[in-house]
């Protein structure tokens, strides 16, 4: 009999899980039309490139009623929402519009501010709003081009949308609207004609709720996705996440893990099976992000505290109880960043004469080479793949730049020009490309941020113009190491959420 009601119970639970979640739709808790439109609108989610087919009807979200698609989940507090967005087909009414948006509640005429992309003539990108149940809706235009990238961000009463062609920055703007604490947050579509249906793909969705205010970084930790993404089209993905920290993926040569740090040890993501497993480093197992990949794949260099110091040592990729330790630990911190192609020296920056430098370190010998010298920071240094040069980033021009150098520290030039402070410039295996990361311009440019609206950018590694090719989420651990695929193509990056 106990079997009997216990078979019950766990039947009519199972009943109430799966008819709670019936519309849930990859990180929506659920979809639905909202204002009860003539043709009805569903939600699609494909699990295999992480993308969202929306199909709806509907009148019009405008004026005192809307009507339309709608895939949200419920949020209290601050939040950010980013996607990128693509009507299918030419459409039949100018004024369709798909967006991301945040509701009061879920009924036709409820308060609401989003960030609306109208996918016909007149171009109009803008900001929607009804500040009271019932009202008329009022708008902010944004710009008049059709955006790809989009995002949208509540911090307190503040509501901010922000949109970009692929490869260009942002255009932002802003309103201030009390709101409910906790909202209907999702993506939507409207045809604008109610005898019409019209679809659209959201991809690189992502939810992003942010740490608490006046966070201690390095202290307190939000959770991390590890990511890698096509350079070519921006088209990414989200391996495992994780409720901690994550850090720093390095990309092995053999194109079968991806490398990353977590709480002072090292983890491997099989990229066939999705299986994670901690990678033996012996003794040295107080590590930070700083571990590099020789670039053959067979040794792999880590940066690890000894006496509170960051210290180098290096191993086999495959694990060591015993790594070789090859800087000193005598109260000279240096955090690793780079092998020689020939795998004799390491590149790395470290505290000497009072200022933080690039060094080279002989490893037979360990013998060291300061490459510059300078009162300013020099950081994030990485060889070419051909040995000709070594990329770094300074602050040496009073914002954080790229700039490159000989092996031997000779011919300083500088690579990029623009208002923002950038970090970390890795070089594609082919020579060809160089990706980085970029922060606001109002950050201070000598700290390694966390947690921070950024940019990914790609430029050649012959010069010319950068372009943004994700629009991330994270900081600190984000791409501190070398991360691209062997064939070229692809970069493994994290982002960052707290994650439930």
């Amino acid at each position: 009999m106990k079997k009997i009601i216990t078979l019950i119970c766990y039947s009519l639970f199972f009943m109430n899980v799966v008819m709670t979640q019936k519309n849930a739709v990859g990180v929506f808790e659920e979809h639905q039309d909202v204002g009860n439109p003539i043709l009805k609108g569903n939600t699609v989610y494909n699990a295999a490139d992480q993308t969202y087919l929306l199909s709806a009807g509907g009148k019009n979200i405008w004026a005192k009623q809307d009507q339309f698609q709608f895939a949200w989940q419920k949020i209290k507090g601050d939040f950010i929402i980013k996607a990128t967005v693509q009507f299918i087909g030419k459409g039949v009414d100018g004024h369709r519009k798909l967006g991301v948006m945040a509701r009061d509640k879920l009924t036709t005429d409820s308060k609401y501010i989003d960030g609306v992309f109208h996918g016909g003539q007149p171009l109009n990108t803008s900001m929607q709003y009804r500040q009271i149940d019932g009202d008329t809706t009022g708008q902010l235009i944004i710009s008049p081009v059709h955006p790809t990238e989009i995002e949208f961000e509540r911090d307190g009463n503040t509501f901010t949308f922000s949109a970009a062609t692929f490869g260009e920055n942002y255009r932002v703007v802003s309103k201030e609207m009390n709101m409910n604490e906790e909202l209907y947050v999702g993506i939507f579509l409207c045809s604008h004609a109610d005898t019409v249906m019209e679809k659209a793909v959201f991809s690189n969705v992502r939810i992003i709720i942010p740490p608490f205010k006046n966070y201690k970084p390095y202290k307190d930790y939000i959770g991390s996705h590890l990511e890698v993404m096509d350079v070519s089209t921006g088209l990414r993905k989200i391996l495992y996440s994780a409720p901690n920290s994550l850090q720093a993926p390095n990309w092995t040569p053999d194109n079968k893990s991806l490398l990353y740090s977590s709480e002072g040890l090292l983890y491997k993501y099989d990229l066939k099976t999705g299986a994670v497993s901690k990678i033996n480093t012996g003794t040295a197992d107080d590590l930070n992000n700083d571990h590099v990949l020789s670039m053959d794949g067979k040794m792999l260099g880590i940066s690890n505290h000894l006496g509170g110091k960051s210290t180098i040592f290096i191993l086999p990729t495959t694990g060591s109880d015993k790594p070789e330790q090859i800087t000193s630990d005598t109260l000279i911190p240096s955090y690793l960043h780079g092998w020689s192609p020939d795998k004799k020296r390491l590149i790395f920056t470290g505290l000497r004469n009072k200022q933080w430098d690039i060094w080279a370190i002989d490893i037979a010998t360990k013998k060291e080479t300061v490459l510059t010298n300078d009162i300013t920071l020099d950081d994030g240094s990485e060889y070419t793949p051909d040995g000709k040069w070594i990329y770094f980033n300074s602050v040496r021009t009073g914002a954080m730049k790229i700039w490159r150098m000989r092996p031997d520290g000779s011919n300083p030039e500088q690579v990029t020009f623009d208002e923002y402070n950038d970090w970390f410039p890795h070089i594609s295996p082919d020579g060809k490309w160089i990706v980085y990361i970029s922060f606001s311009k109002e950050i201070d440019p000598t700290t390694h941020p966390f947690y921070q609206k950024t940019y990914i950018r790609l430029m050649p590694l012959s010069g010319g113009v950068p372009k943004n090719i994700a629009y991330v989420y994270g900081g600190q651990g984000t791409i501190n190491v070398p991360s691209w695929s062997p064939d070229s193509k692809q970069i493994a990056f994290i982002s960052n959420s707290q994650i439930k």
